[in-house]
């Protein structure tokens, strides 16, 4: 097991009716930025309950942010909090919204001359912003419990992470009924996402981590177990709550620590997202399959102990670990989540795409390497981008998109 620090201040209030609890949570007198998606938290009653939870509150509001958060679109949303003087910032919605509440609240406080080398630095310059809590509707990325926040820029088609214990939440409220207004294809991508963000700190090779494995299993095979109900049973409270916590525990940090990571699955992923503006878990369900393809022989012991344990697989080493690969794409599959390139009519072309967005991004980091990097970060950035990106999206491509 490697060394590790863990640190996670958010609270978490989990439950139906929970909501009510916001005067609990925010101290009085604050005043409050309520920052959400489109628009369905008013139709689904989220928006009714949360404004009855404020009352005596002054409360501004945002609306409009992007399934994949837009900077421009945070950056209003940061001048309005600053203008408006707020305290405190409450996210409603999923991922994405919580994921643009992070930079809104970062952006409002930061001193620098450019808000983007928030995220071209990945948050290394930040030092303080706005106080935020959340209300999740969409279970999926475990931005609720975590510091992560990925942002898109459409002027430059790029989709960049950052990082900072600033913008951890301050508290959370789960209630598993405000998921029952969401659509099927919401629901499969939350499956996927929260599938993926498990394997990205599982399926990597064996360091002696035999708890965090088990744990990872476990939210695995809970997904698998309630995918069903999740899918098809509208308002069953008991799997929807399963699958919120899931999400949570999926990347609030615990399943991760001293295990090894990899994520690359995740940075192909971004760059479909900025390209062609697929879903994020739509380029995951794509994207995993080949990368554990590519690199069958680093990963097939971790990938032969989840087919055994997930899915009762028999033979040797190499059988096992392949009927992971099939059993994945399978359930995949269940739920009506695509796992080919062709079925986005997606060609050579927008491989040839990412590849030459990596070559570009090399060139970048060089760049502005004393700026903001380190000459091993760096190096180590590019093994991956270079040595894997280029040739595993490449092998993916001759792999999975000509079979299909």
């Amino acid at each position: 097991m490697n060394n590790f620090e863990y640190y996670n201040p958010v609270h978490i209030v989990f439950g139906k009716g929970q909501i009510a609890q916001l005067s609990q949570l925010i101290k009085p007198g604050q005043k409050i930025m309520l920052a959400y998606g489109g628009g369905s938290i008013k139709t689904n009653g989220v928006y009714d309950q949360v404004l009855a939870a404020l009352k005596g509150y002054k409360v501004i509001e945002f609306s409009g942010i992007e399934a994949n958060p837009q900077y421009q679109t945070c950056l209003k949303a940061a001048k309005l909090a600053n203008d408006e003087g707020v305290d405190f910032i409450l996210a409603v919605g999923g991922g994405s919204v919580i994921d643009g509440v992070k930079f809104i609240a970062a952006a409002a406080r930061f001193d620098g001359d450019d808000p983007w080398d928030i995220l071209r630095t990945s948050g290394s310059t930040l030092k303080e912003a706005i106080p935020f809590g959340t209300i999740l509707t969409l279970p999926a990325t475990g931005s609720e419990m975590n510091f992560n926040s990925v942002i898109s820029r459409r002027e430059t088609q790029e989709k960049l992470y950052f990082g900072h214990r600033c913008v951890y939440p301050v508290f959370s409220i789960l209630d598993p009924e405000t998921t029952y207004s969401l659509p099927a294809n919401q629901l499969r991508n939350g499956i996927v996402d929260t599938f993926v963000h498990v394997m990205e700190q599982y399926a990597t090779h064996d360091v002696n981590t035999p708890l965090q494995d088990r744990q990872a299993e476990a939210i695995i095979k809970t997904l698998i177990e309630q995918a069903d109900n999740i899918m098809i049973k509208k308002e069953d409270y008991d799997s929807r709550a399963n699958f919120l916590w899931c999400a949570t525990q999926a990347l609030n940090g615990l399943i991760g620590l001293g295990t090894v990571g990899d994520w690359l699955t995740h940075g192909i992923g971004h760059e479909m997202t900025a390209f062609f503006g697929l879903a994020h878990a739509e380029t995951l369900a794509v994207i995993m399959p080949g990368v554990w393809t590519h690199f069958f022989q680093e990963k097939k012991g971790k990938l032969a102990q989840l087919a055994r344990r997930t899915w009762h697989a028999t033979g040797d080493i190499d059988t096992q670990a392949q009927a992971a690969i099939d059993n994945t794409v399978k359930f995949f599959h269940s739920i009506s989540m695509p796992t080919r390139l062709s079925d986005y009519n997606l060609s050579q072309d927008a491989i040839d795409t990412i590849v030459n967005r990596f070559q570009e991004r090399k060139k970048q980091l060089v760049a502005e390497n004393s700026r903001a990097l380190n000459q091993k970060w760096l190096d180590r950035y590019w093994i991956y981008a270079d040595n894997y990106y280029s040739n595993v999206i490449s092998a993916y491509f001759d792999d999975f998109f000509r079979s299909s």
